[in-house]
């Protein structure tokens, strides 16, 4: 089963048969088989004919709305799916199952985190990168002897304060100065483009986390409330470094964005403007349109990394003895 993914602004997703056509200036883009389609998300300013949207409904297919930005607007479901399913199996998942997952988030963010000072280190070498790649390997042996869900957020934190403080070492940009990570509100413009990406991405995990059924408010290692989808926080970890910092850092060093020009100051922080903002979407959306082969095979956009990881979390809540395996890179 795939997903439909349609990021090109301009479309025109119409019926044939049985295959949903993706159109624009009467070209034909893409054609999907419906009975091999799992959901369709449709980002920006794109239609659906109302033929199209009645076949979707009919085999049980959401399609989804979303800003440029992976802001979820709204879904459109079937009546038969009902809503929050899969709630009262979330509900009772066993606290060691819990912390089995949370262990394995960590150890993913650690791993990917690492990862990434250790590509940028053998294009630059530097001591400071050095000492975060060797804290980060012993904090993900400590993670993995963990027995409790303060603990291991404890280890999380540590690991991204030494993370952060290496991270500066990758920016040649010398217009781009970063020490430390700093969210509310943003410092400086490398803290705001962390922000905004982390944001896009945290917007379109809750959207897949809906789409799939899942209570985005019962998570393994954030704790929820009334304001906060856990959920989608304890599954943005692992992508973090891969999809988000990775971007930030090649954005900077090739000179793509300028510090004058992209942001703005107010409200005690540094932000994106509206240029800066185009300018970091237009390349985020490029990056996860490119095409990966996920872990069953199958060949997709980036944008299908997490939608795989959503429904891996989903296995995971109907068959806890599997557990819940996160998304590494190598």
């Amino acid at each position: 089963m795939s997903s439909l993914y349609v990021s090109q602004q301009g479309c025109y997703i119409a019926l044939q048969q049985e295959q949903l056509l993706v159109k624009r200036n009467n070209e034909i883009l893409t054609q999907v088989q419906l009975p091999h389609l799992e959901q369709v998300l449709i980002f920006g300013k794109s239609q659906i004919t109302t033929q199209a949207i009645r076949a979707c409904l009919w085999r049980d297919i959401p399609i989804v709305y979303l800003s440029r930005m992976g802001y979820c607007y709204g879904r459109i479901i079937a009546i038969e799916r009902g809503y929050r399913a899969l709630t009262r199996y979330q509900q009772e998942l066993g606290l060691g199952e819990r912390l089995g997952v949370a262990q394995n988030i960590v150890l993913a963010k650690l791993n990917n985190s690492r990862t990434l000072l250790m590509r940028q280190q053998r294009r630059h070498f530097s001591p400071s990168l050095t000492l975060a790649i060797e804290s980060l390997e012993y904090l993900q042996k400590q993670v993995k002897g963990a027995d409790s869900q303060e603990r291991l957020l404890g280890f999380e934190g540590a690991g991204a304060a030494s993370y952060f403080a290496a991270l500066g070492d990758c920016l040649r940009n010398r217009d781009f100065v970063f020490t430390a990570r700093s969210r509310r509100p943003p410092g400086n413009p490398v803290n705001a483009l962390l922000s905004f990406g982390y944001q896009v991405l945290w917007n379109h995990l809750l959207a897949l986390i809906e789409v799939q059924g899942l209570d985005p408010y019962q998570a393994c290692l954030h704790s929820s409330s009334e304001r906060h989808a856990a959920l989608a926080s304890d599954l943005i970890e692992e992508f973090r470094a891969p999809l988000v910092d990775s971007l930030v850092v090649y954005l900077i060093n090739r000179y793509l964005l300028e510090v004058n020009e992209d942001f703005e100051y107010r409200q005690g922080g540094c932000f994106l403007n509206h240029q800066g903002r185009r300018k970091f979407l237009q390349s985020f959306v490029q990056r996860m349109e490119e095409s990966v082969t996920l872990k069953n095979g199958t060949v997709e956009p980036k944008w299908g990394l997490l939608s795989f990881q959503v429904k891996a979390f989903k296995e995971f809540v109907y068959h806890p003895g599997g557990g819940y395996s996160p998304y590494l890179i190598d």
